[in-house]
């Protein structure tokens, strides 16, 4: 049952609802028909509810209006995006934008925040998989719901979070495929004098992301140390090829190298010499490891053309630059390579939970994993070397 009191010297009516939150009201003027208008606030306990009416009122002192009630979902998300887009990047705040637009604005778009509920959230997701959409982007919709109602609660335009409360499709982890050892051996003969033979070699044995690979700097990389920086990544934003620093903290990482990649690196070095010499005023100097033929960042989409062109005539259908990264996976854990050790070497950010033992992996762990990988594909006796 409801339980009402007054609280005095603020004219305001505290109300515990069946469902145990705490409503505040106060009067915040007159109808034009002569009737009072009030203005509620919503909390987990009377306390919290005071303080949001007490700030409520001292915003009505300073002559603001009080939050609007009636914002619907296509609102608050278009509310939502603007503070968004002074916190991310260009993918990222694409992607939720896509989802608001695509996906929320034309379903929910209409309803008040204030009266959303779980069903409708429910049934949204039912909707979006009986329209053949994936789990990953059904979750990613219901993500973007997911904050954009939090930021409702913090704006006292909703007490709670429904998208919160609605079921999340059951995740489906599906392994993507990766070239068994011959046939990662067969790829190296493959690539073998190719003019970025290097970058192939290099993304099969670390496994580096395709944006890593493309936006690795020469001066990210130490022949005496063999170690290989990984820092920023290439990616596209409004059209244009950019440099933009790595995805998160677990990205930015040190490279062990083993002899053949430093080798292969070297030799790449020179090649890009010569490449520069022959272009003479055409270079654009970038000071990126791998480029076009005049010194230009290498478009992600033409590595993917490559690389799929390289393996169909090599025999081995055709693969993707990420799948190389599930190969380097595929390929040490089958080696041994503890996965943690792997998880470390890869970058690996959605392993959040582990990430401080990430922190505390020794080099030699991973020195040992890029050696196993050298075993692995130029097929190196540990005795003879």
């Amino acid at each position: 049952m409801a339980q009402k009191r007054r609280a005095k010297g603020e004219g305001a009516v505290y109300q515990r609802s069946s469902d145990g939150l705490w409503t505040g009201s106060a009067t915040i003027g007159k109808t034009e028909s002569g009737k009072q208008k009030r203005k509620a606030v919503y909390a987990k306990s009377r306390s919290e509810a005071q303080k949001k009416l007490r700030a409520l009122q001292s915003q009505l002192d300073e002559g603001l209006p009080p939050t609007n009630d009636a914002i619907t979902v296509s609102r608050l998300l278009e509310m939502w995006l603007n503070l968004q887009k002074r916190h991310l990047g260009t993918a990222a705040y694409d992607s939720y934008e896509w989802a608001a637009r695509v996906h929320l604005t034309p379903t929910l778009g209409r309803k008040r925040v204030s009266k959303l509920n779980t069903q409708d959230v429910d049934l949204l997701i039912s909707q979006k998989l009986d329209e053949g959409y994936g789990t990953s982007t059904v979750l990613r919709i219901r993500s973007v719901l997911c904050s954009a109602l939090d930021q409702a609660i913090r704006w006292d335009i909703t007490p709670r979070n429904v998208a919160k409360m609605s079921k999340a499709p059951k995740r489906v982890t599906e392994e993507g495929r990766s070239l068994a050892p011959d046939q990662a051996r067969e790829l190296l003969d493959a690539v073998r004098g190719n003019r970025l033979e290097a970058l192939y070699v290099l993304m099969l044995t670390l496994g580096l992301r395709r944006g890593e690979a493309l936006g690795l700097k020469w001066t990210d990389f130490s022949e005496k140390m063999r170690i290989l920086k990984v820092q920023q990544a290439l990616k596209r934003e409004n059209g244009k090829l950019v440099l933009g620093v790595v995805k998160n903290r677990s990205s930015r990482r040190d490279l062990n190298l083993p002899d053949q990649l430093v080798q292969s690196i070297v030799s790449h070095r020179e090649r890009q010499a010569a490449e520069r010499l022959k272009a003479g005023e055409v270079w654009q100097e970038s000071g990126l490891m791998f480029t076009t033929e005049i010194g230009t960042p290498v478009d992600p989409r033409n590595l993917n053309r490559s690389l799929s062109k390289i393996c169909e005539q090599a025999g081995l259908g055709h693969w993707h630059p990420h799948e190389l990264r599930h190969s380097t996976t595929s390929l040490m854990l089958s080696a041994g390579v503890p996965l943690k050790v792997v998880s470390d070497l890869l970058g690996h950010s959605s392993i959040r939970m582990t990430a401080d033992v990430y922190a505390h992996t020794q080099t030699p762990d991973r020195q040992e994993a890029v050696d196993a990988m050298a075993g692995v594909l130029w097929e190196i006796d540990e005795v003879n070397g």
